[in-house]
């Protein structure tokens, strides 16, 4: 259902920095790119992920309430993933670890101040 998300920045060549390596850690590369506008995927037929400079010219800023969240294929790759977050200057929002039954989770917000979330999430029957 869903190609792929955006979230702004009002500096691209950092965003993209940060995103390359973070992503990166989900085994996603970039996909698509143009001067104002980079998306990472695992696969170009699987959902992905984008950063822009917003086209009506105007400052970038975050929503309230909005969070991409980025599945991972273990709790390990989710501290992963949270820790170089961490390593890259993002701001904690809530650290790894379970918040219900079968869901493992760890809470971020980018360079640009976007809530992100990495998440795992188990059979409790095995």
């Amino acid at each position: 259902m869903i190609g792929y998300t955006t979230v702004g920045t009002n500096n691209l060549e950092k965003a993209v920095a940060f995103y390359d390596q973070l992503l990166a850690e989900l085994g996603a590369g970039r996909f698509m790119q143009s001067e104002r506008f980079v998306a990472w995927a695992v696969a170009p037929d699987k959902p992905g992920f984008s950063v822009c400079l917003p086209y009506d010219g105007k400052e970038a800023t975050v929503g309230n309430g909005n969070m991409i969240a980025l599945i991972a294929d273990s709790a390990e790759k989710v501290d992963t993933v949270y820790a170089k977050a961490m390593q890259l200057g993002a701001t904690d929002e809530g650290p790894p670890g379970p918040r219900m039954d079968g869901f493992y989770a760890a809470y971020f917000r980018d360079l640009d101040g976007n809530k992100l979330n990495v998440y795992f999430v188990h059979n409790a029957n095995g």
